[in-house]
C-alpha cells in the first residue's frame, strides 16, 4: 500500500512533485497535500493535483491526510521545521543542504532517533548509494589502505540573475557553487575519507549577476592526513549538462568516478591498484544526489534500518560549511 505524503515548499518542491509522480517514487508514495507560504502557489498546485492546500505548516500537519512529508524549504531553519514534522508523527524526506546550523541539525537528528521517526535526504543519503558500496567493496577487497588525496570537479552552465532568495546571500549560501553543487562531493568524501580538520576557500564572480560567486574551489584537510580539493562552477559550457567527477588516491591504488550527466545515464567507476596489476571497471545508476524513495518507504514500514550512515557524518558536512562560511570572508585556513 502506498504511503500518503505531503509536499512542503513549492519553489524547488514543484520539481520534486514531478519526481514523486513518476516511478520509482510513485510506486511507493501518493501526494495528498501541499503547503507553501505563498497562497497563490499553494492553491495552484492544490488544484493541479486535486489535493488539499495550506499556507500554514501547523494546519498542514494537523489537518492534512498524510503519513510523511517531503520538505523542500531553504536550508536556514530547516531543522526546526523537521522537528515540527516529526513531533506531529510524520516521517521526512528532505534535500541538501540539510541545514546551515550543524548544532540544530544534530538536535533534529537526535530527536528523530528518540521518537523513532525516519529522516532521509538526498545527500548524504542515510542509505549507502550504489557507487559508495562499490568503492567501499573495492577498498576492502584489494587492501587499498590509507586514503591520501581526493579531487572532485562539478560544473554546470548557469547564467543566473538575482532572485532575492537565499542563493543571493553569502551568509545563507556561502561559496555558492560549493554549497549548491559541491555539497554532494563534500558529503561523499566525508563518507570515504573521514572526519575533516580544516578548510580553505577560493571563489570568484565571472558571469553571475547574483551577489554570490559562480566559480569556486574548496580545500579540505582531513584528520587522518588526507588532502581534498573540490572545484565547482556555474560558468563552464562544454556540452555537459552536468559534470561530476571524482578521483580518490589511496596508498595502494586509485579509484576514479565519472557520474552520469542525467538521472538516466550510467556512471562509471575505474580502479587501478598495486602497481597496475589489478584493474576493475563497474557501472552504476545510483549516486549521491538521488532520492532513494524505495529505501525511505522500507524504512518507514520497518522493513530495513533507517540509516546505514552514522548521522554524525551528516553533521560533519554542515561543520565544513560553517567553516567555509567564515573562510570566504577572511581568506584564511579555518578549522572545522
Amino acid at each position: 500500500m502506498k504511503i500518503k505524503i505531503g509536499v512542503i515548499g513549492l519553489n524547488f518542491g514543484r520539481w520534486m512533485i514531478e519526481e514523486i509522480q513518476m516511478p520509482p517514487a510513485s510506486d511507493f508514495f501518493e501526494i495528498t497535500a501541499v503547503c507553501d507560504l505563498d497562497a497563490e502557489k499553494a492553491e495552484k498546485f492544490g488544484r493541479q493535483l486535486n489535493v488539499a492546500s495550506y499556507t500554514d505548516l501547523d494546519k498542514f500537519l494537523a489537518e492534512g491526510d498524510m503519513e510523511a512529508a517531503a520538505l523542500f524549504s531553504g536550508p536556514v531553519g530547516r531543522a526546526g521545521l523537521i522537528q515540527k514534522i516529526i513531533r506531529a508523527g510524520k516521517d521526512v524526506m528532505t534535500t541538501k543542504p540539510f541545514e546551515s546550523d550543524s548544532a540544530a541539525a544534530k538536535e533534529a537528528l537526535d530527536e528523530a532517533k528518540r521518537l523513532g521517526r525516519v529522516v532521509h535526504l538526498n545527500s548524504p543519503s542515510p542509505v549507502m548509494t550504489e557507487d559508495m558500496r562499490i568503492i567501499k567493496g573495492w577498498r576492502e577487497k584489494h587492501g587499498l589502505g590509507q586514503p591520501i588525496a581526493c579531487r572532485s570537479d562539478l560544473w554546470a552552465n548557469y547564467r543566473e540573475k538575482p532572485s532575492g532568495e537565499w542563493p543571493d546571500d553569502p551568509n545563507q549560501c556561502p561559496v555558492a557553487p560549493i554549497y549548491r553543487l559541491g555539497i554532494y562531493a563534500i558529503n561523499d568524501l566525508l563518507q570515504i575519507i573521514g572526519e575533516p580538520e580544516s578548510v580553505t576557500v577560493m571563489q570568484s564572480r565571472v558571469f553571475t549577476e547574483r551577489p554570490t560567486s559562480d566559480n569556486a574551489q574548496l580545500g579540505i584537510m582531513f584528520k587522518n592526513g588526507a588532502i581534498g580539493n573540490i572545484f565547482a562552477s556555474f560558468c563552464v559550457c562544454d556540452g555537459n549538462y552536468y559534470k561530476s567527477s571524482l578521483m580518490l588516491n589511496f596508498e595502494n591504488g586509485t579509484i576514479s568516478r565519472n557520474g552520469g550527466a542525467l538521472k538516466k545515464d550510467k556512471g562509471k567507476l575505474e580502479l587501478s591498484a598495486h602497481d597496475g596489476k589489478i584493474e576493475e571497471v563497474a557501472h552504476f545508476t545510483e549516486q549521491s544526489g538521488v532520492y532513494l524513495w524505495e529505501s525511505f518507504y522500507k524504512s518507514i514500514k520497518g522493513e530495513r534500518p533507517a540509516y546505514d550512515i552514522d548521522p554524525d557524518t551528516v553533521v560533519w558536512g554542515m561543520k565544513v560549511v560553517e567553516a567555509m562560511r567564515k573562510a570566504q570572508f577572511t581568506g584564511e585556513t579555518t578549522r572545522v
